[in-house]
C-alpha cells in the first residue's frame, strides 16, 4: 500500500508540475502579445471614431464658415501664385508663400470637414465673378455676398497685368481687405459656430492674417 501511495502521490505531482508548465506557457504566449494586443485593440479605434469624430456636434455656423472660407483661400492662393513672377519685393514674395503654404492645408482640412458632415464641397470655379462682396466695386454680388473681402473678376484680371512695384503695391492692398474679410468670417465662426475644430481653425486665422495684415501696411507705408 505504501508503494501504491507512493505511486499516485508521484502522478498526482506529475500531473500538477505539467499542469503549472502548460498554464506557464499559456500566460507567456498571453504576455509576449499582451502589449500587441493591447495595440491592435486600441489602433482601430481612434480611426473607428474619427469619421464620428469629425462629423461630431457641428451646426449650420460651420458649415457656413467652411463653405464660405474654402473659396476665399482659395482666391488668396491664386493671388499668392501671381507674386512669384510679377513681385519686385522679396517680402512680398516671401509673404506670398507663407500665405500660400498656411491656406492650402486649410481648404484640405475644411473640405475634410464637409465630407464628413455630408456637405458638399464648394467647387474650384475659376473666371466666377466676385464683385461685390470685396467692397470694392460697390455692386451687390450674388455668388460671394456673405464673403467680405474676395475681389472681383475685375480687380482680378487687373491685378495679372501688373508687375514689379505696381504689383507689389497692388497685391498688398488687395490682400489686406481680402484679410480683413476672412478675420470677420472668422468672427463670426467664434461667436457663432459649435465644432470645436472649426473654432480653433478660425481662431489662428485670426491671428495669422491680423499679423500679416500689419505687415502689409507697414510695408506700404501705413502702419
Amino acid at each position: 500500500m505504501s508503494r501504491s501511495k507512493s505511486h499516485r502521490s508521484f502522478s498526482r505531482r506529475l500531473v500538477v508540475v505539467a499542469t503549472t508548465a502548460a498554464s506557464a506557457v499559456v500566460l507567456a504566449a498571453c504576455g509576449g502579445n499582451d502589449s500587441g494586443s493591447h495595440t491592435a485593440h486600441r489602433s482601430p479605434s481612434p480611426s473607428a471614431s474619427s469619421p464620428s469624430a469629425s462629423a461630431g456636434a457641428h451646426n449650420a455656423a460651420d458649415v457656413a464658415f467652411a463653405k464660405g472660407m474654402i473659396p476665399h483661400h482659395r482666391q488668396a492662393v491664386e493671388m499668392a501664385d501671381l507674386a512669384a513672377g510679377r513681385a519686385s519685393s522679396s517680402e512680398v514674395k516671401e509673404l506670398a508663400a507663407k500665405i500660400k503654404q498656411a491656406q492650402d492645408p486649410e481648404i484640405k482640412t475644411m473640405s475634410g470637414w464637409l465630407t464628413a458632415w455630408g456637405e458638399q464641397v464648394p467647387e474650384e470655379m475659376p473666371g466666377m465673378d466676385h464683385s461685390g462682396s470685396s467692397g470694392h466695386s460697390g455692386m451687390p454680388g450674388m455668388d460671394h455676398s456673405g464673403m467680405p473681402g474676395m475681389m472681383s473678376t475685375k480687380e482680378m484680371a487687373a491685378l495679372k497685368k501688373k508687375s514689379g512695384k505696381d504689383f507689389d503695391t497692388a497685391f498688398m492692398e488687395m490682400m489686406v481687405g481680402h484679410h480683413q474679410g476672412a478675420v470677420k468670417m472668422a468672427g463670426t465662426e467664434k461667436t457663432k459656430g459649435a465644432y470645436g475644430p472649426a473654432k480653433t481653425l478660425a481662431d489662428a486665422v485670426i491671428k495669422a492674417q491680423e499679423a500679416e495684415i500689419a505687415r502689409m501696411n507697414r510695408l506700404l507705408g501705413k502702419g
